[in-house]
């Protein structure tokens, strides 16, 4: 190799090289803008903690509303049949 090819080379490496490097200046400086602390990432977790146990606690009033509804009608009828069967037991013993 020559002195002048040589030469040729290394300018054409560095052109390719600053080429390279603003191209990673202009994708990588918008997001690193864009990243967030990690006090940020804590504040948020937590956030989405809380909405979580506000969800599961409506989820647990709804279930138990219905658990109680439905413990009340099975009460009531068996109170139903039990006084239908006190009334069979009277008309027998009549």
């Amino acid at each position: 190799m020559t002195n002048q090819s040589t030469s040729r080379q290394m300018t054409s490496i560095k052109a390719i090289t600053r080429s390279t490097v603003a191209w990673l200046v202009l994708i990588v400086a918008p997001v690193a803008g864009a990243a967030q602390t990690a006090k940020d990432d804590a504040k948020d977790a937590g956030r989405e903690a809380k909405q979580a146990a506000k969800d599961a606690g409506k989820a647990t009033k709804k279930t138990s509303h219905k658990v109680k509804k439905g413990a009340k009608k099975a009460v009531n009828k068996s109170a139903d049949k039990v006084e239908e069967g006190a009334d069979k037991v009277r008309q027998k013993s009549e």
